[in-house]
């Protein structure tokens, strides 16, 4: 059974936070989070009215295996992106190029305060872009274009090598030899784990082996590579009170091919995707990234029902939807 934090578990954290004689009065978890505890807690005697709290605790991950799973390469890309550390290099790396993330009031480590390691954020409490398509389009068209310039932001900062942000912060260097390899070799992998799990994958996996592979080998090298969030979805950019757009759930920023970004900006936002369009992505790479994103919103949620996530329609909805856009893909 799982334990998840309450008002008097946080109450130390958030005090040291805000300073004062703050209290919490109450403590709401929100759904949706898979790798960690996001909790909302309401505040007494402190001038903002709430504050969020990241809990990274063990009991937060709903991945098979958790934090620590057996055989995850912390130099992958895509190894599952979790833990203060990757928070906080990203947190640091986007609020220096001047893109909108929540405001960083205390970071511990420690576990003395709580027993795991534990952020606690400004509460931006403008509600999520996804919400604001359907209750207010005209502010939601105005944070559309300001996620548009935090993009174009992230993408002129470049570096020769890939890699996730924190590991190349401290010196390390990332698994594989280029993000085109990378791709197909997970892309494969997330096709086999479909494939033992779902009979229709199962049937057109020579097919979509070889598509793959033929896919690759049209791809070209390349020597620079962009900053991109790796999940940007509308549920992933917060507004504030102002119209800014503020990014959420940011541990996988990383130096990767910005065309992997806009392949999931374009599933993720559809018809809304063109104030987000870019001229110059490379049609080769979108086209192998397509199906490899197909294949991953696949195995990955498959995958997260083998535990206890607790929003299983949810997962099984998104899984089913792209098996379909995957054989779709197919000549």
């Amino acid at each position: 059974m799982r334990r998840f934090a309450e008002a008097e578990d946080l109450s130390g954290v958030v005090r040291d936070a805000v300073g004062g004689e703050v209290a919490a009065a109450g403590v709401e978890r929100l759904r949706g989070g898979s790798k960690k505890g996001v909790y909302r807690v309401r505040l007494t005697g402190a001038a903002m009215p709430s504050v969020i709290v990241y809990s990274w605790a063990d009991e937060e991950n709903f991945w098979p295996g958790g934090a620590a799973a057996e055989g995850v390469d912390g130099t992958d890309p895509f190894a599952p992106a979790s833990g203060m550390e990757p928070f906080l290099a990203a947190q640091r790396l986007l609020h220096g190029l001047g893109a909108r993330v929540p405001r960083l009031l205390l970071a511990d480590g420690s576990r003395q305060r709580y027993g795991a390691d534990v952020a606690v954020v400004e509460d931006v409490r403008g509600g999520t872009l996804e919400a604001l398509f359907a209750a207010d389009p005209p502010r939601a068209a105005k944070a559309l274009e300001d996620v548009a310039r935090i993009l174009e932001l992230m993408r002129n900062h470049r570096a020769p090598r890939y890699g996730r942000v924190d590991l190349l912060e401290r010196g390390g260097a990332a698994l594989g030899s280029s993000c085109e390899q990378l791709v197909l070799d997970r892309a494969l992998g997330d096709l086999g784990e479909a494939a033992g799990r779902d009979g229709r994958i199962r049937a057109a996996r020579g097919r979509l082996d070889d598509r793959l592979r033929t896919l690759r080998a049209l791809v070209a090298p390349r020597t620079e590579h962009g900053l991109i969030h790796g999940e940007l979805g509308p549920d992933h950019v917060l507004v504030t009170e102002g119209g800014e757009a503020v990014l959420i759930d940011i541990e996988g920023l990383m130096y990767f091919d910005v065309e992997w970004e806009h392949v999931f900006l374009r599933l993720r936002f559809q018809e809304r995707y063109g104030p987000l369009a870019r001229p110059g992505l490379d049609p080769r790479r979108l086209d192998l990234y397509t199906l490899a994103m197909r294949l991953s919103l696949v195995a990955g949620p498959l995958r997260l029902l083998d535990g206890d996530f607790p929003d299983r329609e949810f997962m099984e909805g998104i899984a089913e939807h792209n098996l379909k856009e995957a054989l779709a893909l197919l000549p």
